[in-house]
Formats: structure tokens, sequence, C-alpha cells
């Protein structure tokens, strides 16, 4: 049976949430203060890119499943009201839970009796248990579950409609029943559970993934030194049972976007608060910190001089598949060697370049070729799949020193080298 669903908070997770629960037969609507966001969405012109996102949203304004508001009374008639605002990250790495405080005082004033909030936005734990008191202050029949997004960027709709698992927290069995049936419409296992254990859940995948980074980029450093190769250490160990095909073992400059290091951060601080002992948690955090020092120092071994080189970048977004630039590694590293009187020039097939805080002191290439022309090395940094489909044969006659460093050992290497260039990777 479809429902009647409001989405709170139209960027990223909320746009992808719209078109989910519209491709899935119910009624949504979108809702942000943005004026302009809402005018755009009711034209189909999406905020940030996703593939097949504006698609999906075009057909749901099509068939009259989707409409976007700023009037925050459209969300009156909703069953289920997803908040979904992104939750900020400062540069500290710690949460800042000013907008979805704001915005469950808001909400609590037209929700109507029975409907549930679901928070979908990153909770640090211990939030969604004060957010529903703020909830159940105003009205008693209305109540909050949490259920942590699970979006990857690039693949994102598909993702959360075919997703491995769907973790539930709430407080009543009466709004487990109610979630348990709006959540059967995805066809997945649910495991209920109380908020908190929900909170803690996300922190503690996101955080085993980001230590899982950390480990394979410092056993990658051991193989580049002892003579062993970081593809043949991962086939070996992912055959064992205990870690997996599915193991995320992949070397390369160290995890960004903010998301790792805000989990981390969250436990870090838990451990703090209670044992005065943030040492693990810290230390993962930290060390990953540190990972993009010892790219740059690679990329000054590799052209023999710190300062003075003509440096051509591949990929600029934290991740495939994305346009966004906040919290990239790939950008900081580009920051680290402007720093030290590099030439930079910048090609990234997506990047939305408007989000830089200030004007960019790289040259921003409309190709590869433009690139790599004159250039002394080539570095990739982010994996776009339009990089391994390039035919890269005559690109080592454009550069002034044919140098290739694959920092995420995506690209084929011994094609590279027939190609002519001296290829350079991670862990080999």
């Amino acid at each position: 049976m479809k429902k009647n669903i409001g989405v709170y908070g139209l960027w990223h997770l909320g746009c992808v949430l719209c078109a989910s629960w519209s491709k899935l037969g119910n009624n949504v609507i979108g809702f942000d203060y943005n004026s302009s966001t809402i005018k755009h969405l009711n034209k189909g012109i999406t905020p940030i890119y996703e593939p097949s996102l504006a698609e999906t949203i075009n057909a749901g304004l099509r068939n009259k499943t989707i409409n976007f508001s700023n009037d925050i009374n459209s969300l009156s008639s909703c069953d289920f009201i997803f908040l979904s605002y992104d939750t900020p990250v400062l540069e500290n790495d710690l949460s800042d839970t000013g907008i979805l405080e704001k915005s469950v005082e808001d909400v609590r004033n037209v929700m109507k009796n029975e409907s549930v909030l679901v928070v979908s936005s990153q909770s640090p734990v211990g939030l969604c248990a004060r957010l529903r008191l703020k909830l159940k202050e105003k009205n008693s029949y209305i109540d909050l579950a949490y259920s942590p997004e699970n979006l990857r960027l690039g693949n994102a709709i598909q993702c959360y409609l075919n997703p491995e698992r769907i973790i539930l927290g709430t407080s009543e069995s009466k709004t487990e029943e109610k979630c348990l049936d709006l959540f059967s419409q995805i066809k997945s296992k649910i495991y209920a559970m109380n908020l908190e254990s929900a909170e803690l859940v996300k922190h503690g995948i996101n955080s085993f993934l980001a230590m899982s980074i950390v480990f394979i980029n410092h056993l990658a450093d051991i193989c580049e030194y002892s003579g062993a190769r970081i593809e043949d250490v991962i086939l070996g160990m992912k055959s064992d049972p205990r870690i997996g095909e599915k193991a995320y073992l992949s070397p390369g400059i160290g995890f960004s976007g903010g998301t790792l290091g805000r989990d981390l951060r969250v436990l870090e601080q838990k451990n703090l608060e209670k044992n005065g002992n943030a040492k693990f948690f810290g230390i993962v955090h930290e060390l990953n910190n540190e990972r993009k020092y010892s790219i740059i120092r690679q990329v000054e071994n590799i052209l023999g001089q710190a300062s003075g080189n003509t440096i051509g970048i591949l990929g600029v977004t934290y991740k495939p598949g994305t346009s966004t630039l906040r919290r990239s590694l790939p950008l900081e590293i580009v920051e680290l060697l402007l720093s030290r009187k590099n030439r930079i020039k910048v090609y990234d097939p997506k990047a939305d370049y408007s989000e830089l805080p200030s004007e960019s002191r790289f040259t921003i290439a409309s190709t590869i070729e433009d690139a790599s022309t004159s250039a002394d090395i080539l570095i990739l940094l982010t994996e776009w799949e339009e990089f391994k489909n390039y035919d890269w044969e005559k690109v080592p006659k454009r550069m002034k020193k044919a140098i290739f460093f694959d920092t995420k050992n995506f690209l084929n290497e011994n094609k590279m080298t027939l190609y002519g260039f001296k290829y350079y990777s991670i862990g080999r």
C-alpha cells in the first residue's frame, strides 16, 4: 500500500530519498526552505550530480508522484517524514547537529497524529533520543525512528533500493511495526533495535572501514620496500574466509569526504568522555590524516625535487560518481602541491568548481590532453571510469617527462609501461 512520505532537506540524500520512494509508487513531498532549490527541482533540475537522479525525479514529476515545496505545512498530511539533511562536518571532523535540532523543532509543529519522523541524517549516538524528546514535548502521539542512510555516491539510488540490509532503531514497538511496514517495500533484511544501537551500528561500520583503509595503506608501504606486491598480498588475504572477498582493502591516498572521519571522532569523543582515553579511534584518524603527506613525499621522490614542476591531476572529487568537492582529499593534495610552488593543471569529468571557497590557484583543464600537455608528471587521484577507458598511447609524447603516478592502482601497469610511461603505483 502506497504511503504519503515527506522528505525534509533536499541535497544529495534528500533528493535520492525522494527519487527512491517515488519510484516505489509512493506519494512524495520534498521540502526545503531554499526557494531556489525548490524552483529548480520542480523543473527537474537537481542540486547535485548523481547518475539517474535527474531522470528518476523527472519521471516522478511527470507521474505526479513527486512534488517539491518550501512551505513546511505541505508535510502535514504525511504518514512518514524523512529527516535527510546532510549533517555538516566541521573542519575537525566533529558533527554539527544544529540543523537537525532546528528541523525537529520546526517539523513537530505540523506532524499529524500517529506520524513518524524517520531520521536518516548521520546521528551521533545519543542524539536521536534527545530529538525524540523534543517531538514528544509537542505531541505525545508522534514518534521518531532512526534508519541511517546507506548510500554510495555514484550509485546512490540503486544502493538505496537494493541494500544489503536495513538498520532500524525505535523506542516503541508500535513505531517499529509502522516502520517495518514502510520498509517492507524494499526487499532486504531489516535489523530492528533501539535508537542507540542503530546509531552505534553506523559508527561501527564506518570506523571499521576507516581502520581497514589505514591498515592496507601501511601494508602497501611495507610492500614497496620489501619487494612484495600489494595486489598479491590482498588476493591472499581475501582468500581467508574470516576476511573475505568484500573486505575493504584498497590502498591509495586515504579516506576523505568527512563521513568516516566523523564516525571515528564520535567514538573518540565517547571514549574520552567515559574513560579519559581516546587512543584507538584517535590514532586511526590521525594516521589517515598523515597519509596525504606520504603521497606528497612519493611525488617528490619520483620527480627528484619538491617545487617548480608542472603537474597534471586526474580527478579531484573525493570519489568517482559525484561532482562535490566538499572535504575532498584529492583537493587537499593539490593544495599541498601548490604550496610547494608547483604549477598544477586539473582535469575532472564532473567536478563542481563553484564549490571552491575562493578562486582556484590551479588551472582547470577541459580535457585529459590539456592536463597532460608539457606536464612533468600525471597523478591519478580519483578513479573515474573514463580514465580506465581512455587511449593513453599518445599521451607520453605530449608530456615533458612521461611519468604517471597512479595512486589508486587503477590502470593496467603493463599497458601503461608499454605506451612509454614511467609508471608508479602504490604498494609495488
